[in-house]
């Protein structure tokens, strides 16, 4: 019956290319690849459908107070100068970056004119 498809010629198809897999091989797989050991941000901390109880909420948040800003010296430095990643890097800054530089001291110059700043 094999000799009767219009697909093609039976010897164009290697060994592999159409074999089923086992059921069984498959579903192990699966169960393999679904559960590893828990995900980094997998909870929402203010998720009101999360199951943890409130005492665990509190220790969490108590962790959260304690823990340091992960804010490094580079992140600190891009807030004050958005070129300042581009000129590290040894390139010309984006228009974008320009015009965000050029606003952010337009509005350094009026809170100083202000007196606010």
């Amino acid at each position: 019956m094999s000799g009767t498809s219009n697909v093609g010629n039976s010897q164009v198809y290697e060994a592999g290319d159409q074999v089923n897999r086992p059921q069984a091989e498959i579903d192990q797989e699966k169960k393999d690849a679904r559960f590893h050991e828990g995900k980094e941000h997998s909870h929402k901390a203010l998720d009101s459908k999360d199951e943890r109880s409130i005492a665990n909420k509190l220790a969490r948040e108590e962790k959260r107070e304690n823990e340091e800003d992960d804010e490094t010296e580079e992140t600190k430095a891009l807030n004050k100068d958005p070129t300042l990643l581009a000129k590290m890097h040894g390139n010309e800054p984006s228009r974008g970056a320009k015009i965000d530089a050029q606003i952010q001291a337009e509005e350094e110059e009026e809170l100083r004119r202000k007196g606010k700043a």
